[in-house]
């Protein structure tokens, strides 16, 4: 069996022996510096206009950018993108405890009828099955039609006979 040229073509043995190199371990201990200290932000010194969403802004108001609610020169908030108007709005149709109530009302509309339902509901939809002289014959009673499991010599195995007895 032929090992391949690039399996037995690898680098000598010699790269095992070396020692590792070993790196200097550096600080990752960072000091403030003034800049640090005038720019508590850390955005540049860029003053920030009142965070407030678009979303709330009057849309009749005569804008210069009718769709994003802004105005020509208008200075754009650090975090314009979570602000705009292109991002999920703010359900503030119903407050938390009257959508609770109302999840709750639903719960028991639908349970207090499943209570109705299960009180005037019949037992059985429909007046039981009648034949005339019953199913004893047809499910195996007095004058049903004996099967036997003998063998019989031309046949494999226990074929079953009908009426045979």
């Amino acid at each position: 069996m032929m090992l391949s040229r690039p399996f037995t073509a690898t680098r000598p043995l010699s790269h095992i022996f070396l020692k590792p190199r070993i790196l200097p371990v550096r600080s990752q201990v960072r000091c403030l510096s003034e800049a640090d200290i005038n720019d508590p932000g850390m955005n540049g010194g860029y003053i920030n206009p009142p965070r407030e969403k678009r979303q709330f802004r009057d849309p009749y108001a005569n804008w210069w950018d009718k769709q994003e609610r802004r105005n020509f020169g208008e200075l754009v908030h650090e975090d314009n993108d979570i602000l705009g108007v292109f991002s999920p709005h703010e359900y503030t149709h119903f407050t938390a405890a009257k959508g609770l109530f109302l999840n709750g009302c639903f719960i028991a509309a639908v349970l207090g009828l499943c209570g109705v339902v299960a009180i005037y509901y019949p037992d059985r939809p429909t007046v039981p099955r009648t034949f005339p002289g019953g199913l004893d014959r047809e499910l195996g009673g007095k004058g049903a039609v004996l099967v036997s499991l003998r063998e019989e010599p031309g046949r494999r195995g226990a074929d079953m006979n009908i009426g045979t007895e």
